[in-house]
């Protein structure tokens, strides 16, 4: 689907042509509207198809006459819950005359540009328009990386109750998504800094204190996302000592449990056996089953609370 905007006299309005100032977003284009934008602005199509490719990773090449600039962005996973998210290429090129954007979803980072709740925002501005994006998709990070860590907090609460393995899958999944960002993130901040390197860019005072604020935020969310996937190897780490303890005490609780009940066993295994009566104790008296299992009772019980004492039961 192909879009075109055009800021005047600050308000963003869809127009029908591609002119000067103008700003063309791309969603999962078709091929014929690749063509139609390659043809108008002079572009090759494979650097237009280049962002639709997920594998393709974030940099910035100049070419003869435009330049491109491909940053990774953050989207969730469908049915994968809350939390579980990927990265995809945005690619952004920029010539002359125009901006225009390739995207394979529509995603959030370009929603908030054409619904304007980004402020002091004009296709006219392209580099501006460059570092906004960018600055948007850092807080974009930032904001999931914050539910990220509060789904783990929520799956840490379980290890008081019954731990499922459906929340160490989930553990996983939220550890993925970190390597994802933060390789994606070191990408783009790759990019960032080329971007200030490049004299045939055009960079205007209110721009570089933008880049500025682009550069703390970008920090800020590589910083995060160590932070995070330390805590989640912690969690993953409390979750095995945690497992382990309870096999433990399962484990002793049923030794325990296998010694008491050893006695009987071993008490009527020597009644069982085929002997002579008289070298049997209680063999002959009326009551010597009910002698014999007292005393299998008082054993078992001494038993037991020996092994409670030593908090073995």
């Amino acid at each position: 689907m192909m879009k075109i905007y055009q800021t005047v006299d600050k308000r963003l309005e869809r127009t029908g042509h591609i002119a000067e100032g103008t700003w063309v977003s791309l969603t999962a284009p078709t091929a014929d509207e690749v063509r139609q934008v390659a043809a108008t602005l002079d572009i090759e199509p494979a650097d237009l198809q280049a962002a639709l490719d997920p594998e393709e990773s974030a940099r910035v090449s100049l070419e003869d006459g435009y330049t491109v600039i491909i940053v990774d962005v953050p989207v969730q996973v469908p049915d994968k819950g809350v939390g579980v998210y990927t990265t995809i290429p945005l690619g952004i090129l920029l010539t002359q005359q125009t901006i225009t954007t390739v995207c394979a979803v529509d995603t959030q980072v370009l929603q908030d540009f054409a619904a304007l709740r980004v402020r002091e925002f004009s296709t006219r501005k392209k580099m501006r328009f460059v570092y906004q994006i960018m600055n948007r998709a850092a807080t974009m990070y930032q904001q999931e990386l914050r539910l990220i860590d509060r789904r783990r907090q929520e799956i840490e609460k379980n290890l008081s109750g019954a731990m499922r393995d459906s929340d160490l899958i989930e553990l996983h999944a939220l550890e993925s998504t970190l390597v994802y960002f933060a390789t994606s993130l070191r990408a783009n901040s790759t990019v960032l800094d080329r971007l200030t390197r490049y004299k045939r860019l055009e960079q205007y005072p209110d721009d570089m204190e933008l880049l500025d604020d682009v550069i703390v935020e970008m920090r800020q969310a590589i910083e995060m996302t160590t932070i995070y996937r330390d805590d989640i190897k912690g969690t993953r780490e409390l979750f095995s000592a945690v497992l382990d303890n309870r096999l433990n005490n399962a484990m002793k609780y049923l030794t325990s449990v296998t010694l008491i009940m050893a006695v009987p066993t071993v008490v009527s295994g020597l009644y069982g056996m085929n002997v002579n009566l008289i070298g049997m104790p209680f063999a002959s008296s009326p009551w010597g089953f009910a002698v014999v299992c007292a005393i299998i009772l008082a054993i078992c019980v001494g038993a037991a609370w020996f092994l409670h004492k030593k908090h073995m039961l």
